[in-house]
């Protein structure tokens, strides 16, 4: 009996020996399982924020014009909350600020990086000029939207005026620069010259924006590229 019951004790002993590294390495990795770190969605950037919300109010001022545009309307339409939008601007004034320089400067880079490029001949430069005025990305009926929505606040608004001024000044003096480089040497024939395409693109663009139905981003180029082959014939020819 003795016997018998010290064998069934380690029996007994040996089972729950056994038993105990399986109760331990499970606990362990529950342990392990519980302290793994969440991941976390990564915040956006400062700058990422601000673009995210000029985008939105360039698609709002497109569809309900400067004066009906509201914050409600930037941050509906940018999934954000009001809070974000007074973070970055402060107020719907400082916003529209940012939304025309911003289109200002984008404008600006695609012009200067042609007129820049030593690559290109100063005829190459005028015509890459020319389709990039009239190319889907300047010209889409949004941007004209925006842009031409400011140009009628500028009388009241000096911020405006003065941003869009500098816009044109900047393009009429790399024009100028062109016809010289085109054999223009008259300053004051070239001066008419670069002013008169900034009014001609002005002009084209307000039609693409007002009367799609007759005219379209091919004719406004063809239109451009007529109105420098009047002055400088060797260089281009008339559709």
């Amino acid at each position: 009996m003795i016997i018998h019951s010290l064998d069934r004790n380690r029996h007994l002993y040996y089972c729950c020996a056994m038993s105990l590294p399986k109760t331990r390495s499970s606990a362990s990795s529950k342990t392990r399982r519980s302290a793994a770190p969440k991941t976390r969605r990564r915040a956006a950037s400062p700058e990422l924020r601000r673009e995210q919300l000029i985008k939105a109010t360039i698609k709002c001022i497109a569809r309900k014009g400067l004066s009906n545009t509201t914050m409600a309307d930037v941050t509906k339409t940018a999934k954000l909350s009001l809070g974000i939008v007074n973070l970055h601007f402060q107020s719907k004034e400082k916003l529209l600020i940012e939304v025309l320089r911003y289109i200002a400067e984008e404008y600006k880079q695609g012009w200067d990086a042609i007129a820049n490029d030593d690559t290109l001949a100063p005829a190459e430069k005028v015509q890459a000029l020319i389709e990039y005025d009239f190319s889907a990305e300047i010209a889409h009926p949004a941007k004209l939207s925006v842009w031409f929505a400011f140009w009628g606040e500028t009388s009241s608004r000096p911020t405006y005026r003065d941003i869009c001024n500098e816009a044109d000044l900047q393009t009429s003096a790399s024009v100028l620069k062109l016809c010289r480089e085109l054999g223009c040497r008259s300053k004051k024939r070239g001066e008419l010259i670069a002013t008169g395409y900034t009014a001609l693109a002005d002009g084209l663009w307000l039609d693409i924006l007002v009367t799609p139905d007759e005219m379209d981003r091919g004719l406004a180029r063809d239109i451009s590229l007529n109105y420098m082959a009047s002055f400088f014939p060797e260089h281009f020819r008339a559709p």
